[in-house]
């Protein structure tokens, strides 16, 4: 199964998990709690607050070479949306690509993702965890703080 075949099955619309295909096509889904969709729209508030060149975009599918994987939140700036304006899913990944971490996720998992999302063309990778705490990451290593949003806090309330 591919991600347009995900998008146009009518049994698959409504489901209450966030969905991703690994590399063999498969369907994973994985429930979130309230306070995972909170983090998710707080961090897009955020960041339309402090840029204006570019949309956020939450639930971003991203094509990777393990399958199509699902960044919780987005932000692209106006330059690329104006090539993936339109796609069923982006060939090349938002510039930054956030995960919101639940009790679901593993380590190892954010480890393959973030590789992923670099390959792909991201220039940051953040992670929030589930008390609102914000790692950030560029391809090569952890930063203090976002070079694209440098006065993103480590740290967000909902």
């Amino acid at each position: 199964m591919d991600w347009k075949e995900v998008t146009e099955n009518p049994n698959l619309r409504d489901l209450p998990f966030k969905i991703e295909l690994n590399e063999w096509g498969h369907i994973i889904m994985k429930p979130v709690k309230l306070s995972h969709s909170a983090y998710q729209g707080e961090i897009g508030k955020i960041m339309n607050n402090l840029r204006d060149d570019g949309i956020v975009l939450a639930e971003c599918a991203i094509w990777t070479r393990k399958g199509t994987k699902v960044a919780d939140a987005a932000w692209v700036s106006d330059k690329l949306w104006k090539k993936l304006k339109g796609k069923t899913e982006a060939d090349v990944a938002p510039e930054i690509c956030v995960e919101v971490l639940s009790m679901s996720n593993l380590a190892y998992e954010m480890e393959v993702k973030r590789a992923l999302y670099f390959e792909q063309g991201a220039k940051e990778f953040w992670i929030c965890d589930e008390y609102g705490n914000i790692s950030f990451y560029d391809a090569k290593r952890k930063l203090k703080k976002s070079k694209m949003f440098p006065e993103f806090s480590d740290k967000i309330e909902i």
